[in-house]
């Protein structure tokens, strides 16, 4: 069935791709984006372009709602404005956005929300489903913030499924654009210890299973989007290395990172051995299960 959608944060990384797979299965997108028109329709494909969700207030309604505005968690240092800045492209919005949908002449099915394994905090070696305990700091609250936000709709009788996402690699973007030139000249290596687990996901599974939330009526709360096969920031650059045919020789010490990043090193420092327990029990398929394969297609080798 053709579907008219809306999607949030239409233009980052993830939502570019979103955009044109669900464009090439027929449905009508609404985008919205503070980027001019033609830029997001440059991107996204053949989509309406909104650039204030006021706009959208009174309308008729969508068909599915996909969620995934939201500033670069790593784009800048966590001062107390950065914190507040995150929060506000997230919740604030979120908030905004499920009043703007209780306008709507019709409320919309369903409700697919971002959210990331953040929300379970650091987690060290310890496997982590859906039910596992959140260790209480900054990326929890912010994502359980987030999330609480977009469940409000959930008593309107929105079915609410939020998408607790790992480190995404993919094509011509990313987490992956910044660590490539080092590690091509050579030059990359474990951060920290290496012991810390790195969630990584392939682009194309975090597409496939947020259409695959939107078309499962069965499908509501919270689900790991993170590959089957999780791995340590040392499995990870050897594995990189590995593909680009470089070494991963040069490791880059705990306390430089804390220097240089702040409170936002314990992003690279600290991580969840997140596996995605409901996607698989419930028949979601990864195309990318498997780390060295995702890489080589990310980084086109």
């Amino acid at each position: 069935m053709k579907k008219r959608i809306l999607v949030t944060g239409g233009t980052g990384f993830i939502g570019q791709s979103l955009c044109q797979k669900l464009i090439a299965e027929g449905h009508i997108l609404t985008v919205l984006s503070r980027q001019p028109a033609p830029d997001v329709q440059s991107v996204c494909g053949r989509v309406e372009a909104v650039n204030d969700l006021e706009k959208l207030r009174d309308h008729e309604g969508f068909h599915a709602v996909i969620n995934l505005a939201g500033e670069g968690i790593a784009d800048k240092r966590w001062s107390e404005s950065r914190k507040q800045e995150l929060r506000d492209s997230r919740i604030a919005l979120t908030n905004q956005l499920v009043d703007v949908i209780r306008s709507w002449q019709t409320l919309p099915p369903v409700l697919v929300s971002g959210s990331a394994v953040g929300f379970y905090g650091d987690q060290g070696s310890r496997r982590v489903t859906e039910d596992t305990p959140p260790n209480d700091e900054f990326t929890h609250r912010l994502c359980s913030d987030w999330e609480q936000a977009a469940l409000r709709l959930e008593p309107d009788g929105v079915r609410v499924c939020l998408s607790r996402t790992g480190v995404v690699a993919g094509p011509g973007g990313g987490f992956l654009q910044r660590m490539l030139p080092p590690f091509k000249l050579g030059l990359g290596g474990r951060l920290g210890s290496g012991e810390q687990y790195m969630p990584w996901v392939h682009r194309d599974d975090v597409v496939a299973a947020l259409i695959w939330m939107m078309d499962n009526e069965g499908a509501r709360g919270a689900y790991n989007v993170v590959s089957p096969n999780p791995v340590t920031n040392r499995q990870f650059t050897k594995c990189l290395a590995g593909v680009l045919g470089r070494p991963a020789i040069f490791p880059v010490p705990a306390p430089v990172l804390k220097v240089a990043l702040g409170e936002m090193s314990r992003l690279l420092l600290t991580g969840q051995m997140a596996i995605p327990e409901r996607l698989e029990a419930e028949g979601f398929e990864f195309r990318f299960p498997d780390l060295s394969p995702a890489l080589a297609d990310a980084v086109g080798y």
